[in-house]
């Protein structure tokens, strides 16, 4: 470092002093974390407190060791551990223990990492593929901080996240140098080749990897290098659905966080291309320690029943998700990195200052809303995509089961269709017959039952009426004539009325 940085954050040039080297810093590092951890374990598990989350604790290592420390053959420095029982908390809630933890630091050294980024970070990899040792500015150190409240209330309510997992927070002063570092989960695993490495942001604005990233042996690409060389990751349904309830959830969480312009880190390993290991193919993460929802599959909204992770008996895919990319099969590995930058007063300067010069929703940096929406429409939209099924097996079942319906609606009606025919054919054989009568005598109707009873009783009456008055004109003195317009005697009531008519001759 050209400068030296104090506590507070700011440079003293007062004093020279001699930068630590990288062996003897990363020697710094794992005595450090060793030494906190390992002093952590005499203290009682008890609930976390809210002073627990602001709680630093500082010792002084000297070459030479002391009653406290051990003696070392690193420049003598200072280790600030922060929150050490909120973090020893975050790592049992993922299965970490004590032992593994240490072994896993400080068993062998550490790998140091390029970076692909604009930061000027450090990344060192552990030996066996599970933690990262990322360096922090100040100003990063204190957001984390003051984020672990709300941080320790997410992981509770969801522990299977694509959010970065902390485990650690600390910071070393060596030579007059502060040197902050934060332990996290790694997402990309060694031990599998990741052919394509994406950072994306869902922002369009100079996204594009340098001359210098893409000369790497394993280069970094950025958004609008993924729009021009992949046509979108195919999911099935399912893991398609639990992909995106994962990601829009941690952006709510960030977005209430004021977060902004974090990353999603991708890797794309093509499975066609055989299964090709790393330089340390037997990494101790192949048959090992597992940390609980570490990996892609196990991070993203699965079955979703809350029950304890299980490690996959089958460790070539390294818990990665399976997708597909026209007739090439991926495993996936996917995580959101660089969510230390809250939209600070900086932040809302450089927005405006870019938005001058260029459209100011393509910019990385961009109110927190307004930044989560256009992550996850670019996510869902450009880079992960739903394998539909072919429309010619859907039509086609869709045919059949049409098909099925209309036999089985035919099967039930026709019953009744031919019941329903047989009464019209009686009721038309019926009508032929009224119809045929009817035309052979078209001045006679035919009449109900009872209406012929009553006529035919009125004829008779009739008769006897007649055959009366001719006798009455025989045996008659004096020749009386009868008009035939005399009011005939009505015939006797019949029991009903209805049945009842006047007849006229």
């Amino acid at each position: 470092m050209a400068t030296t940085t104090t506590e507070s954050g700011g440079t003293s040039g007062s004093k020279d002093y001699k930068k630590p080297t990288a062996a003897a810093l990363k020697g710094a590092i794992q005595l450090g974390i060793g030494y906190a951890v390992g002093n952590l374990t005499s203290k009682p598990d008890r609930d976390v407190l809210m002073q627990d989350f602001y709680m630093v604790e500082s010792v002084f290592l000297p070459s030479e060791g002391s009653n406290m420390t051990p003696a070392h053959h690193f420049p003598d420095f200072r280790l600030k551990t922060y929150a050490p029982l909120a973090f020893r908390y975050f790592r049992e809630l993922f299965g970490i223990k004590a032992d593994d933890y240490l072994y896993s630091i400080c068993n062998e050294p550490l790998i140091a990492l390029s970076n692909p980024g604009a930061s000027s970070s450090w990344f060192y990899l552990t030996s066996d593929d599970e933690f990262i040792i990322k360096t922090v500015q100040h100003k990063e150190a204190e957001f984390l901080q003051k984020l672990l409240p709300g941080y320790y209330m997410n992981l509770n309510q969801n522990p299977r996240t694509l959010l970065p997992k902390f485990y650690g927070l600390y910071c070393i002063q060596c030579a007059g140098v502060n040197i902050r570092l934060v332990v996290m989960n790694n997402v990309l695993p060694r031990a599998l080749k990741m052919h394509y490495k994406y950072d994306l942001k869902g922002s369009t604005y100079k996204r594009h990897a340098s001359r210098k990233e893409r000369a790497k042996s394993s280069p970094t690409f950025k958004d609008l290098d993924f729009q021009d060389m992949l046509e979108g990751l195919h999911f099935d349904g399912d893991t398609y659905s639990a992909l995106m309830k994962t990601l829009q959830r941690d952006c709510r969480v960030l977005e209430s966080f004021k977060i902004m312009d974090y990353s999603l880190l991708l890797g794309v390993h093509v499975l066609d291309k055989c299964l090709e290991r790393g330089a340390r193919g037997d990494s101790k993460r192949l048959n090992g320690q597992r940390v609980l929802y570490s990996t892609a599959l196990e991070s993203i909204q699965g079955e979703g029943d809350g029950k304890v992770a299980e490690p996959v008996a089958d460790d070539d895919t390294m818990g990665g998700i399976p997708a597909k990319h026209k007739d090439q099969k991926l495993l996936i590995f996917l995580g959101i990195i660089d969510i230390l930058q809250s939209y600070r007063l900086i932040k809302k300067v450089e927005h405006s200052w870019k938005a001058l010069v260029h459209d100011g929703d393509t910019v990385s940096v961009h109110r927190p809303g307004f930044y989560a929406d256009r992550f996850l429409k670019f996510m869902g939209g450009t880079v992960f995509k739903k394998i539909h099924p072919l429309r010619g097996a859907s039509s086609k079942r869709k045919r059949s089961s049409i098909h099925a319906t209309r036999s089985a609606s035919q099967e039930v009606l026709s019953p009744q269709k031919e019941e329903k025919d047989e009464r019209k054919a009686q009721s038309m054989e019926s009508l032929d017959r009224q119809l045929i009568s009817s035309s052979k005598h078209p001045d006679l109707v035919t009449l109900p039952k009872s209406l012929k009873q009553a006529v035919s009783f009125s004829s008779s009456a009739l008769e006897t009426i007649k055959k009366d008055l001719e006798e009455h004109l025989e045996n008659s003195a004096s020749c009386t004539s009868v008009a035939l317009d005399d009011t005939v005697p009505s015939p006797p009531t019949l029991g009903s009325q209805d049945s009842v008519h006047d007849v006229y001759l």
